[in-house]
């Protein structure tokens, strides 16, 4: 038996590796850029709602683009949904690296996030269909634990690159692993299944997606040009907000919907989403606005800003496996519940920041309590998500955390500049910090007294 299980576990492998690859590239870009940001404007111009948009034009299309995408690789194939992912992003990727402008950049972005957006959905698909049982459980484990450490290593990464290299090749980076997960891919085209024409795309539902959240997100942003009366911010809200109560009555009478709304009957899938929504809203807020800050207002490089972080980034990568498998035993209440209050404190912590800047004593504790505290959470909550619904939809279940950890991102970087009220200063800092960590905190309390610890059976 053992000879024949040695041909299958070299394929997993390479399908894991190409789907942690292909995955981590389309979300490390989420938060790559951040502190390149001071460098883009200091090139290309445009301010602090020119950088907020930089950031969500591509989370945008991403985050309402990614459930479609899932069908897409019903549709047409995994592997090849990947492919042209991968081809799309690289492009996409060019062209945000010669913008010689914020508008094109922004385009650029969003046309970014449309790629993106194919690549999480038909990676998880590789990995659901290669891998089965438990071999399924620790695999997607795995991928979760390096694309969600890609959200922690981009600042280091951004800050190599525009210190040594310049702010475009924070983009032109992307080429690396694209180069490397072509090949891989090319050999596996034979296993994707022929077309399934039973399938059907919600276009529908996608644009109502994407209309609904622009318009929110284009009036957040925006508010702090023209104010909240202006009708250049009122009618894309209202809009906007049109459009999201059409995507939620269309997605309940939708017969092949992108978000099927039944997941959310399952205890757990809602608790824990809305936990998502409040921790990854929290981590994308206070990492925007402290990476602006190391550097605009503290002066570090870029290069500093982002060593400057990455002691949370050492302490997740050791020490979230630990706490997935402690969550296996004990269950995931505890570790919801506790993880994001104590990395709320670490965000708490920023508020000794002062104009006599002291990384050692005003920002290295809050970085590790926060650090420790999302090594707890990170692993328990997927697994806590994944195991609520079936394995035959654990795709699409994995798909909607990811769509509503990217929109919970968009939307908080979208109310940065209202926060902020237009300059990044100790003052403003220290405010995010506070809202960060109350975000944090609600997140956790939610898991605390909403998330049920599921019994496991003897034969387990």
């Amino acid at each position: 038996m053992s000879a024949t299980m040695l041909p299958l576990t070299g394929y997993q492998r390479k399908i894991l590796f190409i789907a942690i690859l292909a995955s981590f590239v389309s979300i490390l870009d989420g938060s790559v850029v951040n502190l390149a940001l001071p460098a883009i404007n200091r090139e290309l111009g445009g301010g602090l709602s020119s950088q907020q948009w930089i950031v969500d034009a591509y989370m945008l299309t991403l985050g309402a683009l990614i459930l479609v995408a899932g069908s897409l690789s019903d549709l047409f194939g995994r592997v090849r949904v990947l492919m042209v992912g991968l081809i799309g992003f690289g492009a996409t990727s060019v062209l945000c690296g010669i913008a010689t402008s914020d508008v094109m950049l922004i385009l650029a972005r969003g046309l970014q996030g449309v790629a993106g957006a194919l690549l999480v959905p038909s990676s998880l698909a590789l990995i659901i269909a290669a891998f089965s049982g438990p071999a399924q459980s620790k695999a997607i484990g795995q991928w979760t634990a390096w694309t969600g450490a890609s959200t922690l290593v981009a600042p280091l990464v951004g800050g190599v690159a525009v210190d040594f290299l310049s702010w475009r090749f924070v983009f032109f980076i992307n080429l690396l692993p694209i180069l490397i997960c072509l090949p891989l891919l090319w050999s596996l085209r034979s296993t994707d299944a022929s077309r399934d024409p039973a399938i059907k795309v919600d276009w529908l539902g996608a644009v109502l997606a994407v209309v609904g959240l622009g318009g929110v997100v284009y009036a957040m942003i925006e508010q702090g040009s023209f104010g909240w009366g202006s009708p250049f911010v009122l009618i894309p809200l209202v809009l906007g907000v049109l459009a999201l109560i059409g995507f939620v009555l269309h997605e309940r009478r939708a017969a092949q919907p992108m978000m099927p709304l039944t997941l959310f009957s399952i205890r757990n899938f809602w608790v824990g989403n809305i936990s998502t929504l409040f921790i990854y809203g929290a981590l994308s807020l206070g990492f925007f606005t402290l990476g602006l800050y190391l550097q605009q207002v503290a002066h570090l490089s870029a290069t500093i800003a982002g060593i400057a972080l990455l002691p949370a980034t050492v302490l997740m990568l050791l020490f979230s496996s630990w706490f997935g498998s402690l969550s296996g035993k004990f269950g995931p209440r505890l570790f919801m519940g506790a993880g994001p209050v104590l990395a709320g404190l670490g965000f708490l912590w920023l508020l000794n920041l002062s104009t006599d800047f002291n990384y050692w004593w005003q920002v290295l504790p809050g970085i590790l309590l926060f650090g420790l505290g999302l090594a707890i959470t990170v692993a328990p909550l997927t697994s806590a998500i994944l195991s609520s619904v079936s394995a035959d939809r654990a795709g699409i279940g994995s798909a909607v955390n990811n769509a509503v950890a990217r929109i919970a991102g968009l939307v908080t970087v979208a109310l940065a500049g209202a926060l902020l009220g237009g300059v990044l200063d100790t003052a403003g800092a220290r405010q995010v910090s506070v809202i960060t960590a109350l975000l944090l905190i609600i997140g956790g309390l939610i898991s605390a007294f909403g998330i049920q610890n599921q019994r496991k059976s003897l034969a387990e």
